[in-house]
């Protein structure tokens, strides 16, 4: 399938959140990278979710121009890995290609019975990100009153920017997010025909705390759902963005770009 438009007539597009680490994509790494490209997904950021498997994160973002990589215990985890510190967090800020915190936060879909050290994980993360600067990843589901809650006793302790990964909580926590000024992040699922109610919650959000992802291997956007999503797939994302905004395809991308710049400033073109 023929991305939206062809590389050369858009922008960069930057998939923010993908896992370049995942079994998914063993022994086929050059050529999904290489499919990014001309899809014009030049840049992408490739998150590792349990601490043990930083190192290898770490070589994979070492390798490839373009892959950046953030590092952290992801929520559904939290109870089965030892609690990661802030230190091992802030010494991993030392690699230039680190630039983010997480993934982290709250899921109390599947593992609600985890949510105390789900909660005590969030803090150490965020700690990490205000004693960094790096932006703090958020993953969010099923946990809206408590992220709002935390995310914002946090902030206003001490600032530290943000972004909600993957977004697909409800609207309230869309506002917190972003009367905190953290971005929101639109993954595949804004392009899913039952979406309406969270395109029209990213549609009212300001198009400047907008970013681009895949989550992949997971959540493929149509004409791909179902099957092993992957950063290329970004462009088909990013078509539904640029309708929702009233924009060019070129215009949302190059405003999605800007903004990954603006949060990721280590991943930012020239940095």
């Amino acid at each position: 399938m023929i991305p939206p438009e062809p590389a050369a007539s858009l922008p960069e597009i930057v998939d923010s959140h993908c896992h370049l680490d995942f079994p998914d994509f063993e022994g086929e790494l050059d050529q999904i990278i290489a499919r990014a490209h001309a899809a014009g997904v030049r840049r992408m950021v490739t998150i590792c979710t349990r601490m043990d498997n930083e190192p290898r994160v770490r070589a994979l973002a070492e390798a490839h121009a373009g892959v950046f990589y953030a590092a952290g215990t992801h929520p559904m985890r939290a109870h089965e890995d030892p609690l990661v510190t802030v230190d091992q967090l802030v010494a991993l800020a030392a690699h230039p290609k680190f630039v983010g915190i997480g993934e982290t936060g709250l899921d109390y879909h599947y593992t609600a019975d985890s949510k105390a050290i789900q909660q005590t994980s969030l803090r150490v993360h965020v700690q990490a990100a205000q004693e960094t600067g790096l932006p703090l990843i958020i993953h969010a589901r099923a946990a809206d009153d408590d992220m709002a809650a935390i995310l914002t006793e946090c902030f206003n302790e001490r600032p530290y920017p943000c972004v909600m990964h993957c977004f697909s909580s409800g609207p309230e926590l869309a506002r917190a997010a972003l009367d905190l000024g953290f971005y929101l992040s639109m993954s595949g699922i804004a392009a899913f025909p039952k979406s309406q109610e969270l395109r029209d919650i990213f549609a009212a959000a300001p198009v400047d705390r907008i970013l681009l992802e895949t989550d992949s291997p997971y959540l493929a956007p149509p004409p791909h759902r179902g099957r092993r999503n992957e950063p290329a797939y970004t462009a088909f994302t990013a078509k539904i963005g640029a309708q929702l905004f009233g924009l060019t395809e070129a215009e949302f991308a190059a405003q999605t770009t800007a903004n990954f710049d603006r949060l990721f400033t280590r991943a930012a073109k020239g940095a």
